[in-house]
């Protein structure tokens, strides 16, 4: 019996943490036990979270210090139970500030665990020396994206692209008919998504912005009904947001509904993200948006060495889905760019080509990407 000890740290990396799960107990016919950190979706798997994963799901240098003394008191937790349980072999799913430190607290142990890290931390964005140094603390990292390992294997780290797990997304499978049916709206109406974020975070800063834009759009546009898909962590925070509010919204919290949501509407307003891929991978025209503290803010113009922060972007090397931070996230802002989609003009047909090209840029073999992390991970020898 397989023993695997998996780590999540927020919504996205549970999301993929399931994927993975699923993949594990088919290709080992159910010889599996999973141990570890993770959300509503791996526990729905089979795993029994050692803590709630919202305690990390944290944005932005301001933010995260108040939580010093949780995280850390999590990180020796997380490691004492993985000494205590001597898994087969530990993997972390994203969040590297949590994944490393857990990481590095193994290797002191000598535990000769097998130490995997799935979805590479954006070197190539902030940090090209940290690339240098991982081999010290992992064995193997997995990436999304077909241009990472060049940055991690001339430093003696064993790297392998997977493939993006959101092209073997539920999302591929939704019914926009179905959204309709369920929240009992007319079919002579149409549908914008707003997608504030998964953390408490980047609601309390995109929410009111974005409601603030769909109140605007709503008076020109008054055909439309608008859908807030969330997660479990932040879906009491985000009906309180707009409990005031006067316009057609319905808030959904399940994966199926997220993704027919995506699938019956227009346009989307999204955070950046995953999501954003999500909604390029259904071929949604939609802008992003991102707000953090003004001092997170100079510490990414002063650090980060990207041209775009929006994935579809990065991978086509141009921009196709507007990109509005900071100053430029206003109400008026988006109004201006969901216009222009709802028009269908210039920016809607440069979007829905790129978005073809992306899905072929993610594309990968005959095997899904949790399929071929799942085949890594169990081949992983001690």
């Amino acid at each position: 019996m397989k023993k695997i000890y998996l780590i999540a740290g927020e919504p996205s990396g549970d999301l993929l943490g399931s994927r993975l799960m699923r993949a594990i107990k088919k290709q080992t016919a159910g010889e599996v036990e999973f141990y570890g950190v993770g959300g509503d979706t791996m526990q729905r798997e089979g795993l029994k979270s050692l803590f709630d994963i919202s305690d990390l799901a944290i944005m932005g240098l301001l933010e995260v210090i108040p939580s010093i003394p949780k995280v850390l008191r999590h990180i020796k937790n997380t490691v004492d139970d993985i000494i205590r349980l001597q898994p087969d072999v530990v993997v972390t799913i994203d969040s590297w500030s949590f994944s490393a430190r857990v990481h590095k607290a193994l290797r002191k142990k000598k535990t000769n665990i097998p130490q995997i890290h799935y979805v590479a931390p954006q070197v190539w964005a902030w940090k090209k020396k940290r690339a240098k140094t991982m081999y010290k603390y992992i064995d193997r990292l997995l990436t999304l994206f077909p241009y990472e390992p060049k940055y991690f294997t001339p430093y003696h780290l064993p790297t392998d692209f997977i493939g993006h797990p959101v092209i073997e997304s539920e999302a591929v499978n939704a019914n926009a008919d179905a959204f309709y049916q369920k929240f009992s709206i007319p079919q002579d109406k149409k549908i914008i998504t707003v997608l504030p974020g998964s953390r408490k975070t980047e609601v309390s800063r995109l929410l009111p912005v974005f409601i603030q834009a769909v109140e605007q759009i709503h008076k020109e546009h008054p055909e439309f009904y608008f859908a807030i898909p969330t997660v479990s962590t932040v879906a009491e925070y985000v009906k309180a947001g707009i409990k005031n509010c006067q316009l057609p919204i319905v808030v959904t919290e399940t994966e199926n509904d997220r993704y027919n949501a995506f699938k019956a509407s227009s346009a989307a307003i999204a955070a950046s993200g995953t999501v954003a891929l999500e909604l390029a991978i259904l071929g949604v025209p939609h802008i992003v948006g991102y707000k953090v503290s003004p001092f997170s803010a100079w510490l990414a113009k002063k650090f980060l060495k990207i041209e775009f922060v929006n994935l579809s972007n990065i991978l086509l090397g141009r921009e196709i889905v507007p990109e509005l931070l900071q100053e430029r996230c206003i109400p008026i802002n988006i109004r201006t760019y969901i216009e222009q989609i709802l028009r269908q003009d210039t920016l809607y047909a440069k979007q829905i080509d790129g978005f073809t090209k992306v899905r072929e840029v993610l594309g990968f073999g005959c095997h899904t990407p949790s399929e071929n992390a799942a085949t890594i991970i169990l081949n992983e020898k001690k």
